[in-house]
């Protein structure tokens, strides 16, 4: 490297170094093809847009799923190892002949191990039924994706963040411990998207250690202190703050990752030339930004799907019914209405999502280099915050006040609106169900167009936003988690589809299988 150059900081060379150490010559691998495999994908394609999930943790939902419907009737590592992964294979999860006898052994013994630890743990402990399976299928999916689609480089690259940002963050009524594990959720949560499940896991292997079969017993006697100690982190009062804060620093981390992911051992080389390297990461931010458009129209499809059949489903049977018994016959128009605005809503949401521009580029230029070259890095202005709450003054309860009443005027409008249009009770409450959770799908799209946008202050209209919208959207957020909780389709896919449809497919995939080897035979 020039030496007229800036020396990288320790923390940029150890990132460097750990991407150089785990880069590794990468094989193109085919999907698995034929009949079965490409109706086990449609499937899949459907199965994940029922429950709308980020595209970061399909993976997971999907082998928690594949575990569930598997280990219902009983079952061990042996009997549902290898099957699980065939049909992650099926769905197009992983290449054909990607994971090796050795995985699918690991995979085995990860079951049997998190089985034996449900059995232990209520030997030891007082945990309710439905609390530890939770525990049990999340820790299990998410070990398993760990083993099968390791990520050595992105954990690298969350070390770095949480060296990085630990230092702009000051919690002043509690310890640095506390503020290290919101700091380690926070990034976690915001840089690689994970979900409950997800930092349940990391959070275990940090109180426990990876779960083995000799901390198996130590494990199992001290699973309610464990659980207690990550429940209140999770739920720590002051996790909003930081997440946010977490969240606005990640454009330029996201950036170099892509660029380090690209280069590995030709990093250093790169950095080397001021010129290229802006020339590099501003090609990168240039296609990250022309991908956003295709993600933000998955999420869109995703929501569409998960709205249009929950809503029809209803709209047909509860909403239908009511019309029936109230005016006779069933209000059509209102169906109409009911089931088109939410669905128009989605693609309209769709026009208004914009990319970054340049400006945006130049902001996440400067703050890499500041990461690669600065001991203590530029990335704005830090956080400092006390997480206990204050004696309440006149002042706090008017804007509580005032924010229960934007509830009360949100709300109010939507159904004035729907009255003046002679909606009944039961289809307003449909409306404004189904309304809430688009407000908060289209807010959680809207976050997700902007991952790549270093904002420097908030927009003229976001106060205006906010205060009509955001109750919506937090009531949204709400019925969202709920009704994906309670949707009939789910039930109706895993147990009276799902089942049947990997049975069949199974079933092709060996008569495949037996009439190749009978063409073989002809050669």
């Amino acid at each position: 490297m020039d030496p007229t150059l800036p020396k990288l900081s320790k923390d940029s060379d150890y990132l460097i170094k750990a991407h150089e150490e785990a880069s590794r010559k990468k094989h193109d691998q085919a999907f698995a093809t034929g009949i079965a495999s490409e109706l086990a994908a449609w499937y899949e394609r459907l199965r994940t847009a029922i429950e709308n999930r980020d595209e970061e943790v399909i993976l997971r939902a999907a082998i928690e799923r594949i575990l569930r419907r598997r280990l219902l009737l009983g079952g061990n590592g042996k009997t549902v190892g290898a099957i699980l992964v065939r049909e992650l294979i099926w769905a197009r999860y992983f290449p054909e002949e990607s994971i090796s006898d050795d995985q699918i052994g690991e995979v085995e013994e990860i079951i049997d191990l998190y089985l034996e630890l449900r059995q232990l743990i209520p030997k030891h402990n007082r945990v309710k039924e439905s609390e530890l399976n939770e525990w049990i299928y999340h820790l299990m999916a998410s070990d398993i994706e760990d083993r099968l689609n390791p990520t050595p480089q992105k954990e690298a690259m969350i070390s770095y963040i949480f060296r990085t940002l630990k230092r702009m963050i000051t919690i002043k009524d509690d310890s640095e411990e506390t503020r290290d594990v919101q700091v380690f959720i926070a990034i976690r949560k915001s840089f690689a998207k994970e979900d409950l499940p997800f930092l349940r896991y990391a959070l275990f292997n940090q109180y426990f250690g990876r779960l083995s079969s000799k901390s198996l017993a130590d494990t199992s006697k001290k699973f309610s202190e464990g659980k207690k100690v990550i429940e209140e982190q999770l739920n720590y009062p002051g996790r909003f703050k930081i997440f946010e804060f977490a969240k606005r620093q990640m454009p330029p981390f996201l950036i170099l990752e892509d660029v380090l992911e690209k280069y590995n051992s030709r990093f250093r080389g790169l950095i080397s030339n001021p010129e290229e390297f802006i020339n590099v990461v501003t090609e990168t931010c240039n296609a990250r930004y022309a991908n956003i458009s295709g993600k933000v129209r998955r999420a869109i499809i995703r929501s569409i799907i998960f709205i249009l059949l929950s809503k029809s489903f209803l709209a047909f049977t509860v909403e239908g019914t009511y019309d029936r018994l109230a005016y006779g016959h069933i209000l059509w128009g209102v169906l109409a209405i009911n089931i088109a605005i939410p669905v128009g809503m989605m693609i309209i949401i769709s026009f208004f999502i914009r990319a970054p521009g340049k400006d945006n580029t130049q902001r996440i230029i400067d703050r890499i280099n500041s990461l690669l070259f600065d001991e203590t890095p530029d990335l704005g202005r830090s956080l400092s915050f006390s997480h206990k709450p204050k004696a309440q003054t006149l002042l706090d309860s008017i804007f509580t006040i005032i924010w229960l009443g934007t509830y009360l005027l949100s709300f109010g409008i939507i159904i004035y609106i729907l009255s003046a249009l002679r909606f009944s009770f039961v289809s307003q409450a449909f409306f404004i169900f189904f309304f809430a959770i688009i407000t908060f799908l289209s807010y959680r799209i809207n976050q997700a167009a902007n991952i790549y946008t270093v904002r420097e202050k908030a927009g003229l209209l976001t106060p205006f936003v906010d205060f009509f919208f955001m109750p919506v959207a937090r009531v949204g957020r709400y019925l969202a988690d709920g009704i994906r909780q309670i949707n009939v389709f789910i039930f109706v896919l895993d147990m009276i589809i799902e089942t049947p449809l990997k049975g069949i497919i199974a079933f092709f995939e060996q008569w495949f299988s037996f009439l190749h080897s009978k063409r073989e035979d002809l050669a």
